[in-house]
């Protein structure tokens, strides 16, 4: 009686014939009275065993069917078209071929797991090869002194580049460049890491690295503006030679170089002007006038210490000088009144007096004079005196080359002694009249009287003819007259 061969879900696999054996799936189905039943029978519970291991496929194979493909080492399931894998991941290098839906590929090459989606292969992790090292983000659990903290580290080739967390603590085993981890994002210290990239707003920025003694987090709007008018109550320093350069055009530039300070207007032909705000009223004291390089001050300009001028220095107005000290000019000669029409001119010293006292040079007169309170007379020179007083009188006399002088008459108070002896000859001072008259009295040592007699001490002798030997006594006068 013939065998009819079920499957699980009813249908007929197929009829066995007594003493016959059946090859229409992967095992040996026997039929009543078949003489190999034995020996058939262990190699189909072989077969089960190995799952048919094989390189080949099974060649009847039902739906359901286990079959370990020995070349990819992969047990593999009959899904009624194909055999596909049942499960786990296939090691190797390169892709696995012909891969089903949600199959695994451990890539030996890079240490990384993939996906089959049915139609690529899907990157399941870890992101970065083996050769790369760890890189991304990893989670971690790191001791501190109030409880483990769990933080999201990022690596970059095995390295820890920063470590976000939800609260500010330290680490209680040494973590390389994160001797603090803060709420947030903190950057490993060791890398000189930074922030690179475009912040549309920051509440506050951190400045631990600088001097600031206010705190280490500043907010964010008490940083100075590039691109707008803006304002600091805080001193500016530029550390840098190349200063602070200003204008659209850069007209204006303050730089330094070996020490020295060097402020440039760079726009050609162009002022560099100092203005102040006086009592509402905007002035410019000085200018630098950029056409002709010269210097104009205006009103009341202070400048102290020494000053060098190259060129000329024009002032309108009045020169000022209130310092105590001598006025020091190293040309040989001092112009005053340069340009303008004749007018006296000289020096001005103020006094109590009106007008003070002055030394100038007199226009209409033409000769210098000197004086105080509105009285001035003539400073004479060598010029102005004369030789002959009878000629040219109310003149200054000067000797002649003999040493001479020639006037119409002398008027003279007492100069030097009375003569009281015949040996008063060593004085060199003119005598008056009077002493001249004194004096002959002192003729030949005895004193002439005046009495009318001439009796005392010598005679007054008048004859036409000098005296003769023997003629008078010691002391007489004798003047000869002409004829």
């Amino acid at each position: 009686m013939a065998y009819t061969i079920n499957k699980t879900d009813g249908t007929v696999v197929t009829t066995i014939t007594d003493g016959t054996v059946d090859t229409t799936t992967s095992l040996q189905l026997f039929g009543k009275s078949y003489s190999g039943f034995g020996e058939g029978l262990n190699e189909n519970l072989v077969k089960l065993l190995e799952n048919a291991a094989s390189t080949a496929a099974p060649t009847a194979p039902l739906k359901g069917e286990l079959w370990f493909d020995t070349t990819t080492n992969q047990l593999k399931v009959y899904d009624g078209t194909s055999f596909k894998p049942t499960g786990g991941s296939k090691s190797s290098s390169s892709e696995p071929t012909s891969p089903s839906a949600g199959d695994l590929w451990h890539d030996t090459a890079n240490d990384q797991v993939y996906v089959y989606t049915g139609s690529a292969w899907l990157l399941v992790g870890p992101v970065y090869t083996s050769g790369q090292t760890l890189s991304g983000w990893k989670i971690e659990t790191l001791a501190s002194s109030g409880g483990n903290k769990v933080v999201s580290s990022m690596y970059a080739g095995n390295t820890r580049v920063c470590i976000v967390s939800k609260e500010t603590f330290t680490p209680s085993v040494t973590q390389s460049g994160f001797a603090e981890i803060k709420a947030g994002l903190t950057l490993n210290s060791t890398l000189s890491a930074v922030f690179e990239g475009t912040n549309t707003q920051a509440t506050n920025i951190g400045v631990s690295s600088t001097t600031n003694t206010s705190g280490t987090l500043i907010a964010g709007g008490n940083f100075l503006r590039a691109d707008a008018a803006d304002t600091t109550t805080g001193a500016l320093t530029v550390d840098a030679d190349g200063g602070v350069i200003i204008g659209d055009a850069q007209e204006l530039s303050i730089t330094v170089s070996s020490n020295d300070v060097t402020v440039a207007q760079t726009s050609q032909d162009k002022d560099l002007s100092f203005t102040i705000n006086d009592g509402g009223v905007t002035k410019t004291p000085l200018s630098f006038e950029g056409a002709s390089g010269n210097i104009a001050l205006t009103g009341v300009t202070t400048i102290t210490g020494n000053t060098t001028i190259t060129g000329n220095l024009t002032i309108t107005g009045e020169f000022e000088n209130s310092s105590s000290e001598i006025n020091i000019v190293n040309d040989a000669f001092l112009k005053l009144n340069t340009g303008n029409s004749e007018a006296d001119s000289g020096m001005i010293v103020e006094t109590g007096d009106t007008d003070d006292a002055r030394l100038f040079y007199d226009v209409s007169e033409n000769y210098w004079a000197a004086g105080e309170n509105q009285s001035y007379s003539q400073i004479i020179r060598l010029a102005d005196a004369v030789a002959d007083g009878n000629a040219a009188k109310e003149k200054v006399l000067k000797t002649t080359a003999a040493g001479l002088l020639t006037v119409t008459n002398v008027s003279l108070a007492a100069v030097g002694s009375d003569i009281t002896s015949s040996t008063s000859t060593s004085s060199v001072s003119v005598p008056t009249t009077g002493q001249v008259a004194k004096s002959l009295k002192l003729w030949g040592g005895s004193t002439i009287s005046d009495d009318s007699s001439n009796s005392i001490a010598g005679n007054r002798y008048v004859e036409t003819s000098a005296p003769t030997s023997g003629q008078g006594s010691n002391g007489d006068l004798w003047f000869v007259r002409e004829a």
